[in-house]
């Protein structure tokens, strides 16, 4: 179990582990003051999503063997930086994220309300 909390308080849960996901690569959507991107959202991939993060010059889709990153496709859970999260929100194509696997952390750039518009 995660000492670290999610935005409801509980305990942080995995987002993914296959592909394995987090800053850490531990699956946990957690943060320190090194990830200058704060990987604190689990987010679901959509088609939408990757199509508009690999025009934001962050491609997600393809795979990158040498850093045994498979290549996400939708469906897949992944930790997000909150501020592709955020952007990707306001051009209409953020996807539906896992609330129990968001870190609390979260909540210094957005609010509850707003996630949890777009909790699965």
């Amino acid at each position: 179990m995660s000492d670290y909390k999610n935005v409801l308080g509980e305990p942080l849960i995995a987002c993914c582990t296959d592909p394995m996901t987090g800053y850490f690569r531990d699956g946990l959507c957690r943060t320190i003051d090194h990830d200058r991107g704060t990987h604190v959202v689990c987010a679901i991939m959509t088609e939408a999503f990757l199509t508009y993060t690999k025009s934001k010059g962050n491609d997600l889709s393809t795979p990158i063997p040498h850093w045994n990153f498979p290549g996400l496709k939708p469906g897949d859970g992944w930790c997000l930086c909150i501020s592709r999260w955020l952007e990707a929100e306001k051009a209409g194509v953020a996807p539906k994220i896992k609330l129990e696997a968001t870190a609390a952390e979260a909540l210094k750039y957005t609010s509850l309300d707003l996630l949890k518009s777009y909790a699965l």
